[in-house]
């Protein structure tokens, strides 16, 4: 589950229902029914394992998504699939009617999703066997690989699969892995501003800045400092 915002919205929600279900709740910290509502829906959609992905909108916050979904009243869900509405419900209902709302999204699970499911390195290789481009089963098995060191095999996975934020973020991750650059939690921004300084003439300081930033996730405002600072370096 992950919040999303009037500038993430065509990525994390639009963009991701071509790989995957997506539920949008709506909703507000004022809005009782939403607090109630909500939990379900997150247990409900977790129980997929991935077959359907749930994200929330705070819509005191983003006037540009409640626009677009003609939002009345709250709590309001939507499903997406293949960039569409395909179905929706308004107000907080019981938890077996939000069971049903989701199992009419969520695809029965192959056998490579049950072995993901297990989260074994054998098991998500296997799964890899019978869909050599499973999503989940890439996505783990390259955490699993980033973790351990294994940063060449895991860039490799990657690139069987169209991008996503979640794995250009896990790329960036093993770019760094594979270049042994260690990033301390406290640390990234004085790394950032040291490579700014070389970005323009060195493609490999260019490139690591880059990756910096992939870590940072969208949602961080030195990301969108750090580019606009980039940008003024190079142009």
């Amino acid at each position: 589950m992950i919040d999303v915002t009037d500038a993430t919205f065509e990525t994390e929600v639009i963009e991701r229902s071509d790989k995957v279900p997506v539920v949008v709740d709506l909703w507000a910290p004022w809005c009782g029914p939403c607090r109630t509502l909500g939990p379900f829906l997150e247990k409900v959609v977790a129980a997929t394992g991935g077959a359907v992905e749930l994200v929330k909108v705070n819509v005191d916050e983003n006037p540009r998504i409640s626009a677009t979904f003609n939002v009345q009243s709250i709590p309001a869900v939507y499903a997406l699939k293949d960039r569409k509405v395909v179905d929706a419900f308004v107000g907080a209902i019981p938890e077996n009617q939000v069971e049903t709302f989701v199992s009419r999204l969520a695809p029965a699970p192959t056998e490579a999703d049950k072995l993901v499911a297990a989260g074994d390195e054998a098991s998500l290789r296997s799964a890899l066997e019978l869909e050599p481009d499973h999503l989940g089963a890439i996505v783990a098995l390259g955490r699993l690989l980033v973790g351990r060191g294994e940063a060449d095999e895991a860039l490799q996975l990657l690139a069987r699969i169209p991008e996503t934020p979640e794995t250009r973020q896990l790329a960036a991750e093993a770019r760094l892995a594979g270049s042994q650059v260690e990033v301390p939690p406290d640390g990234v921004d004085a790394m950032l501003e040291e490579l700014l300084g070389r970005v323009k003439e060195d493609d490999a300081a260019r490139q690591e800045f880059l990756d910096l930033l992939e870590t940072l996730g969208p949602d961080d405002p030195r990301a969108g400092h750090y580019r606009r600072e980039l940008a003024a370096r190079l142009f």
